[in-house]
């Protein structure tokens, strides 16, 4: 069997980088399980690509797709989309929302909880000092 040159390939792809990126995902198709349309003849999976490519029993579109594909960064979906835009989803959200917020000028129940949390520490106000630091008062 004679060694797959890439001047084999190019006559079916002519563009050298386009044929380099067919032939890894075909390579990477067959190291996943796919099926040889080709006799192996103990060669590596770029080889048997390579081959595939030059004796034309592939697909060229549907491995073009297949790179495409695999290349995305965001996959379409056939997912519905929701009429009405931002926030037509459920109108209770917003009340919901404002109920839970903290009185403006109040205390929150956070803080409240945070009062009695560190009780055995005294406060910079109680030693003399300055309220906010933790230097001792000068004499």
């Amino acid at each position: 069997m004679a060694r797959v040159t890439v001047e084999d390939c190019v006559l079916k792809i002519p563009n050298r980088f386009e044929l380099v990126m067919l032939a890894s995902q075909r390579a990477r198709d067959i190291s996943s399980g796919a099926g040889l349309t080709i006799d192996r003849d103990n060669d590596k999976n770029p080889v048997v690509a390579l081959r595939e490519i030059a004796d034309a029993t592939i697909d060229l579109d549907a491995l073009s797709n297949s790179v495409i594909q695999g290349l995305r960064k965001h996959v379409e979906t056939d997912e519905p989309v929701e009429e009405g835009g931002f926030g037509s989803g459920d109108p209770d959200i917003l009340s919901d929302l404002m109920q839970t917020q903290p009185e403006p000028g109040g205390e929150s129940e956070a803080e409240d909880d945070m009062d009695g949390e560190f009780e055995d520490e005294p406060l910079a106000e109680e030693e003399g000092g300055e309220p906010g630091t933790d230097a001792p008062p000068e004499a």
